[in-house]
C-alpha cells in the first residue's frame, strides 16, 4: 500500500492540541511518509497523562483524511473501548465499537473507524464481518501487552503504531523490538510536570519486608503472599500510619494486589471512620458506576482497589496514591501512580505512598528513563529489574510485628559497604552501623533491659544474613573468622543495648 494524498476531507474540529502533542503527531506522520507503505511499525511512548488518546485520535483523524483509508483502534479493556470510541468522536472521527453485541456490519457502512477488543475483533474477522484489506492503519492502545500481536500479520496492507506508557514487554520471549521497528519518544514526565502539564509528586516511601513474597507464572508476585503479607495486621496497622502522616483528608487511592487485602482495607479504614468503598474485578457495572460517582463527589473519599482503575480511569481530583502492594512491573508501577498526577485548579502536587519497595526498585517514578535503551535491550533490562527484586532481603512479617516502634528495620549490607569504600572508610564501619540500627531496633520497643534482650536474641537468623553479606564483601574469609564475627557482632549487640537502655533509664528516672 503506497500512502497517497486523497482529497476527500473530513469536518475540521475545533480541539486544542498541546504544541507537544501536534508535535509528535507530526513526527509520526513524517515516519509514515518515509515508510511509504504497509511496512511502517511505530512504536509511540508517552507517560500517562501526557493525553495518548487524544493524540493518536488526532492520527486517525488524520490519516484518514490524508489517505482515505479505514482506520482500526485495538484495546484490551470495555473501559478503554468507551474512552477511545468518545475521543474519536470528539475528534470528528466517525467510529464504530465492534463488540460481542455486533453480529452484523453492513458492506454500504460509512464508518471510517472502528474500535475493538483483540478476541472480539478477531472473532468478527474470522466471521467475515471486517475486510482487513480495506483497513490502512492500525492503532495499538497499551500495545506492551502481548495479546496483540497475533491479530497484526491479518492487516497485510496496513501500517502500525502502538502506543504506550512502557515501551517494554514483561514477557522477555516477545521483546517489543520483535513487533515494531522504530520507537518514538514523547515528552518526558519531568517535563510535563515543569510546564504544568502534570502535577509533582511528593514521596514517602515505607521499607517493608517482602521476603515472603513470591513470583508466579506472570512474572509478578502472587495474589496469596501478597494476600498473607499485606492482610497481616502489622502491615494494615502500618498502612493507617502511612495514611494518617500522609493523605489524612486528602482524595486517596489505595491499590492492592488481592481481593482478600482489599477487603481487609475497607475494613481497618470504616473501623478508624474513614469514609472508603471497595472495588474490583467482579464489582457489578451498575455499582462501580454507584461507587464511583460517590468517590468523586465525597471530599476526602478513599478508594481501595483490586485489578481495575490502572487503565481507562481519570479522575483529577486524586490527591494521594498509596501503592499497598509490591510488583515487578514497571508499566503498572507507571499505570498506578499516573491515576494521581492528573492536573487541576488548585492541585499542582500529588502524594506517592509506597509500601512495596516499587520506588526502589524503578526508581523514582518522574526520573528520567532512556526507553530507547530499553526498547533496543530489552534482555539487559529484565535482567535489572529481576536483580533488584531479589537482591533485597527483608524479615518475616512475624518478626516485623515484633518491632512495632521501629520505621526502618531494613539495611543493605552491599550498598553500606560500597559507599564506605567509595568515601575510603573502613570496612568494619558496615557492622557497626548495623549493629546500631539492631540495637535501637531492640531499645525503642522494649521497657526494660531484659526485654531488650530477648529481642536481641530474636535477631539471630538476620545477624547471620548480614555478617554473611559482610563476608562475601570483604572476599576470601575463614569459617573460623566468619564464626568469631557473628559472636562478635551479638556481644556488642547486648552491650550497645544496655549501654542505651541504661541511658534511656536514667533519662526516665531523672524527668
Amino acid at each position: 500500500m503506497n500512502l497517497t494524498e486523497n482529497t476527500t476531507m473530513l469536518p475540521v474540529t475545533k480541539r486544542k492540541l498541546y504544541y507537544y502533542q501536534q508535535q509528535d503527531i507530526d513526527h509520526l506522520f513524517s515516519k509514515l511518509s518515509e515508510k511509504n507503505n504497509s511496512k511502517a511499525r511505530l512504536l509511540y511512548q508517552l507517560s500517562t497523562g501526557g493525553g495518548k488518546t487524544v493524540i493518536f485520535s488526532e492520527i486517525a483523524k488524520r490519516f484518514i483524511q490524508n489517505y482515505g483509508k479505514k482506520v482500526i483502534v485495538l484495546t484490551h479493556r470495555t473501559e478503554l473501548c468507551r474512552q477511545t470510541t468518545a475521543a474519536l468522536k470528539a475528534s470528528g472521527v466517525m467510529n464504530k465499537v465492534v463488540n460481542s453485541s455486533v453480529k452484523k456490519i453492513s458492506r454500504k457502512d460509512t464508518f471510517e473507524c472502528y474500535v475493538a477488543m483483540v478476541e472480539t475483533l478477531k472473532h468478527r474477522i474470522d466471521d467475515g464481518l471486517i475486510n482487513t484489506g480495506d483497513v490502512g492503519l492500525v492503532i495499538v492502545d497499551e500495545a506492551h501487552h502481548n495479546s496483540f500481536h497475533k491479530l497484526l500479520g491479518r492487516f497485510e496492507n496496513a501500517a502500525v503504531i502502538g502506543v504506550t506508557a512502557t515501551p517494554f514487554s514483561a514477557n522477555a520471549d516477545l521483546p517489543m523490538n520483535k513487533f515494531y521497528n522504530e520507537l518514538i519518544i514523547g515528552e518526558p514526565i519531568s517535563s510535563l510536570i515543569d510546564q504544568g502539564f502534570l502535577a509533582k509528586p511528593k514521596i514517602y516511601g515505607y521499607d517493608v519486608e517482602l521476603n515472603t513474597l513470591r513470583t508466579g507464572i506472570s512474572g509478578d508476585f502472587t495474589v496469596s503472599t501478597s494476600d498473607e503479607l499485606y492482610g497481616s495486621q502489622v502491615m494494615l496497622d502500618l498502612l493507617l500510619h502511612a495514611y494518617e502522616s500522609h493523605s489524612l483528608k486528602k482524595k486517596t487511592l489505595i491499590f492492592n494486589n488481592g481481593i482478600f487485602t482489599s477487603k481487609r482495607v475497607l475494613e481497618t479504614f470504616t473501623k478508624a471512620g474513614y469514609p472508603i468503598r471497595h472495588l474490583d474485578n467482579k464489582t457489578s457495572p451498575a455499582e462501580r458506576v454507584e461507587i464511583l460517582k460517590w468517590y468523586k463527589k465525597t471530599k476526602s473519599a478513599i478508594l481501595t482497589s483490586v485489578s481495575i482503575l490502572t487503565t481507562g480511569f481519570d479522575e483529577p481530583s486524586i490527591q494521594s496514591v498509596i501503592l499497598y502492594r509490591a510488583t515487578t512491573s514497571i508499566t503498572l508501577y507507571h499505570q498506578m501512580i499516573g491515576r494521581g498526577a492528573r492536573r487541576l485548579n488548585g492541585k499542582k502536587t500529588f502524594n506517592i505512598i509506597d509500601l512495596g519497595n516499587n520506588n526502589e526498585r524503578f526508581g523514582e517514578w518522574n526520573a528520567p528513563i532512556d526507553w530507547k535503551h530499553v526498547f533496543e535491550n530489552p534482555d539487559i533490562y529484565h535482567e535489572s529489574l529481576h536483580k533488584s527484586a531479589s537482591v533485597i532481603h527483608q524479615i518475616s512479617p512475624d518478626l516485623r510485628a515484633k518491632f512495632p516502634n521501629s520505621l526502618e528495620v531494613a539495611f543493605d549490607v552491599l550498598a553500606a559497604y560500597q559507599t564506605a569504600m567509595e568515601s575510603d572508610q573502613k570496612a568494619k564501619i558496615v557492622i557497626r552501623d548495623s549493629i546500631r540500627q539492631h540495637a535501637l531496633m531492640c531499645v525503642d520497643n522494649s521497657n526494660t533491659i531484659a526485654e531488650a534482650h530477648l529481642l536481641c536474641s530474636e535477631l539471630d537468623k538476620e545477624i547471620d544474613f548480614r555478617v554473611k553479606q559482610y563476608g562475601k564483601c570483604l572476599g576470601k574469609v575463614t569459617k573460623d573468622y566468619m564464626k568469631w564475627l557473628g559472636e562478635d557482632y551479638r556481644s556488642r549487640l547486648n552491650k550497645m543495648v544496655s549501654k542505651l537502655m541504661g541511658k534511656r533509664q536514667l533519662l526516665r528516672t531523672a524527668v
